[in-house]
């Protein structure tokens, strides 16, 4: 009964695929419209007031840092749940997924929601005559706990590196 058990558990990873897929497609529906805009900037860049194409190219760069942070989690997770990719796959430009450890990749999603987080507040700071003080002062307050957040996931995973982790590989 328990190797079935175990089996059974084993191919439930394969769930996660499902949800996987699910953040591949809507990816490929937030490129359609990310397109749209690159699109749409393309057309108005020489033509609107220089403060509002900045704030139209940091919309641009939100979205390219979400999708990286989506593409991050799809590959990752797969490599780490579901399926390792081929070890052959130094080809494919793909070998860097192996290098993520959970820790790591936190770290590197704390950072990218960093990212994230900083260009929506610089891009309430160019319009900050349409918030007003306390929702400014919310959006510093939210960021810095997310830096503090990063920072502490970054020293966390250093610190276990350095116990055994994987401080004999550096």
């Amino acid at each position: 009964m328990r190797p079935i058990l175990a089996n059974l558990i084993l191919a439930s990873r394969w769930i996660a695929a499902v949800f996987l897929l699910g953040l591949a497609a809507a990816l490929a529906l937030f490129a359609i419209r990310y397109l749209g805009k690159v699109v749409k900037f393309g057309m108005t860049v020489f033509t609107s007031p220089q403060d509002q194409a900045l704030l139209d190219l940091l919309h641009i760069l939100d979205w390219t840092l979400v999708s990286a942070l989506v593409v991050m989690v799809i590959l990752a997770s797969w490599d780490s749940l579901v399926s390792p990719f081929d070890p052959e796959s130094k080809a494919s430009g793909i070998a860097w997924v192996r290098k993520l450890d959970p820790g790591n990749l936190k770290v590197k999603l704390a950072g990218s929601i960093v990212a994230i987080s900083s260009i929506q507040l610089l891009q309430m700071f160019l319009r900050a005559d349409v918030y007003t003080d306390r929702t400014l002062a919310w959006a510093v307050g939210l960021h810095g706990v997310f830096l503090a957040g990063a920072l502490i996931l970054a020293i966390t995973d250093r610190v276990s590196a350095g116990s055994g982790g994987r401080a004999g590989k550096e």
